[in-house]
């Protein structure tokens, strides 16, 4: 049953990951992908709260590998944002792939640290 909710999760996370891209670089005009940065900095920060969630004993572990690997691992993408960034250096656009690797590494980690900071404050 655990596959059948990884795969249901996982179809979730792939639709919405594109609805989310595309509503968000559509209110964007530049060739910065900030749809991609969205959806991965919004995957890390659910991550990091249902971990959190499954540290505090609030949740089965059953969850963190349901949503964990099947929405999250659908609504993130490493390879979209590498192909992304290499198309901004590619085509000149050296300082905002710089950028984007940064501001994606940093924004990440301090999502997924804060959706276990937010987790404890609500699970202790």
């Amino acid at each position: 049953m655990t596959w059948l909710l990884v795969v249901v999760c996982g179809m979730g996370g792939a639709v919405l990951r594109y609805l989310v891209d595309r509503a968000v670089q559509r209110r964007h005009d530049s060739a910065f992908p900030w749809g991609t940065f969205t959806v991965n900095v919004t995957g890390c920060l659910v991550l990091g709260l249902v971990t959190g969630a499954v540290a505090a004993a609030a949740v089965p572990s059953r969850v963190q590998v349901v949503l964990g690997t099947g929405l999250c691992g659908a609504l993130t993408t490493y390879s979209t944002f590498s192909y992304e960034t290499l198309r901004l250096a590619e085509g000149g656009a050296r300082l905002p792939a710089a950028a984007n690797v940064l501001a994606s590494l940093a924004a990440g980690v301090g999502a997924a640290f804060a959706g276990v900071g937010l987790a404890r404050l609500f699970w202790g």
